[in-house]
């Protein structure tokens, strides 16, 4: 009887409003065998956002106490808010064999590595800062300073793309869409 071989971590990044959490979705409809990990934020819920599915929304006071006994496989602070992954979701899924899709920032991703240096990174471009600013003024959920703060952000973020494995450029959705389902195809 051959042993059960460990899942393997799929990690997405991208400046905000690049459209990661849009591919990430995308994959999970075509894939029933990926597991989405869900982060761990400090912050309020956006609209429409749900407690234990677009994130696991808890206080900052609990959020810390994780912090002291070791619970997070990577955690940060973003825009005054703490944001983490759960080092036991990830631990029990991988040893189970499953697939984890995991969508974190550059930050994360580099914690990540240390701990499962096989994950597979993918990080998702804008076509260019001009896009990715009418991105988030459309969105209406940031103020100018908000956006302007994002933006210097995502020059430094996208500074560091060659840190992943693979490079997507979102610029038409059919086609990153389509490209990512390649690349998680071609690790199964």
């Amino acid at each position: 009887m051959a042993a059960k071989s460990n899942g393997k971590l799929f990690i997405i990044s991208a400046p905000s409003g690049a459209g990661k959490t849009t591919l990430c979705r995308e994959a999970l409809k075509r894939f029933n065998d990926i597991t989405y990990s869900i982060s761990y934020t400090t912050r309020k819920p956006r609209n429409g956002e749900q407690d234990g599915i677009d994130y696991h929304f808890i206080t900052k006071e609990k959020f810390k106490r994780k912090i002291e006994s070791n619970k997070w496989v990577e955690w940060a602070e973003v825009y005054g808010n703490f944001y983490g992954t759960s080092a036991e979701f990830l631990d029990t899924c991988l040893a189970s064999g499953k697939h984890i899709l995991l969508d974190i920032d550059i930050q994360g991703t580099m914690q990540i590595k240390k701990r499962y240096p096989d994950s597979v990174t993918i990080f998702i471009m804008p076509p260019s800062l001009e896009t990715l600013r009418s991105r988030l003024e459309s969105r209406g959920t940031d103020t100018r300073q908000v956006i302007e703060r994002r933006l210097e952000i995502a020059k430094k973020e996208m500074g560091e793309k060659d840190l992943y494995r693979h490079v997507i450029i979102n610029d038409q959705l059919s086609s990153a869409v389509s490209e990512l389902i390649e690349i998680i195809k071609s690790y199964h």
